[in-house]
């Protein structure tokens, strides 16, 4: 429910523990870094850990046979093998030949700003200013350092020498200020980057044609969301109009962004980036955030650490559609429970808990049992 990740050492137990014998490396990182693809890797792996009766050349001669990347397969075949043949992980060492990311003068105009900053924050800062730049422009970043100049004095009157406070609200505040919607959506998948990686993900051949379909599924809180407020409150107040575009996106589109019909038509609505800040979601989200940061300084006087937990739980808010709504009700209990959590032997952790409980599951029912189990928070929670 959080950003996708488990902790590792809990997987990689219980991976050891249901398996015969585990064999573990970074087999993504061993294909890309053989120019092959993961498969080859998997492949040798599974002739290393001698669980077939077959010997190696086996294995090679049926690469032979396939005729598609022999030299490139037979290199990811090799790191596969020896990870298992060894019962070690193995390591590719690649020369990196990126060139240095290129920064827009937009950018660099903002990162001149905020040379206040120093670490940890300064990393999510810089970060920040970078997103929001590419989400919206230079002003909207401007906005966002001025949002966290209340809370840089907070930390510094109120702070443990840490600097967690300022360091989590920067990031949170960057995520929240670049929330997913259906414009952010549509300009990420008509990038060039995009197209290009997909080329390269799929290893086409110079003149060899691609074709890119995206299934969309819209629902008609996004439409709404995306619409001025004005009209978009309309919309979603007028059953009529509802029961209309529920019935023209009921079952969803596919769009080739290949083609030209399939890249215009997301062309549209990327182009009414300069205008989001008329639209409804985004003056929900700013209504929101101001809120979030409004508790956050108001806490921090009295329990500095309860504050870092407070700008941790705003990441329940992320994604769109029925993620969000359950997000976003579960960050309203969580701060309608405040004046309980403070009264507890340990409110930052009491919160931690809560919040930990609320990323654990969609269903909510982890989330309730955390509350039942704090009896000075039961009466509340009822």
């Amino acid at each position: 429910m959080a950003d996708g990740r488990v902790d590792s050492s809990v997987l990689l137990e219980g991976c050891r523990t249901a398996a015969k014998r585990m064999i573990a490396g970074d087999m993504a990182q061993l294909a890309e870094a053989t120019n092959s693809v993961i498969s080859a890797v998997l492949f040798g792996a599974l002739a290393g850990s001698k669980a077939l009766p077959m010997q190696r050349t086996a294995f090679e001669a049926a690469i032979h046979r396939g005729g598609v990347g022999v030299k490139e397969s037979i290199a990811a075949f090799g790191t596969g093998f020896a990870v298992a043949d060894e019962d070690k992980p193995v390591t590719v060492q690649e020369t990196d030949t990126q060139p240095p990311a290129l920064i827009s003068q937009a950018v660099a105009a903002v990162l001149a700003e905020a040379n206040s900053f120093t670490e940890p924050a300064l990393t999510y800062v810089r970060a920040g200013i970078e997103r929001l730049v590419d989400y919206q422009d230079a002003a909207y970043a401007r906005e966002y350092l001025a949002r966290l100049k209340p809370v840089a004095e907070a930390e510094q009157q109120h702070g443990d020498g840490s600097g967690r406070l300022i360091a989590e609200t920067a990031r949170e505040l960057a995520l929240g200020m670049a929330y997913e919607d259906t414009v952010r959506v549509a300009e990420l998948k008509i990038r060039a980057a995009r197209f290009e990686r997909v080329r390269e993900e799929v290893r086409a051949a110079d003149g060899q044609i691609v074709e890119i379909a995206e299934f969309l599924h819209p629902r008609v809180q996004e439409i709404a969301d995306t619409l001025p407020e004005k009209w978009g409150r309309w919309l979603l107040d007028t059953p009529w109009a509802r029961r209309i575009v529920e019935r023209f996106t009921r079952k969803g589109i596919v769009l080739k962004t290949s083609t030209i019909r399939g890249f215009l038509k997301l062309y549209i609505i990327a182009s009414q980036k300069p205008k989001r800040p008329q639209s409804l979601r985004f003056q929900a989200e700013q209504a929101f955030l101001k809120q979030w940061l409004a508790t956050i300084l108001a806490t921090t006087p009295r329990n500095y650490a309860l504050a870092v937990e407070l700008a941790l739980t705003r990441t329940l808010v992320k994604g769109y559609s029925d993620t969000h709504e359950r997000g976003r009700r579960n960050y309203d209990i969580l701060t309608g429970l405040l004046p309980q959590i403070g009264e507890t032997a340990d409110p930052a952790g009491t919160l931690a808990r809560l919040r930990k409980a609320a990323l654990s599951d969609d269903s909510g029912k982890a989330l309730d049992a955390a509350i039942k189990d704090l009896r000075p928070l039961a009466q509340a929670a009822e």
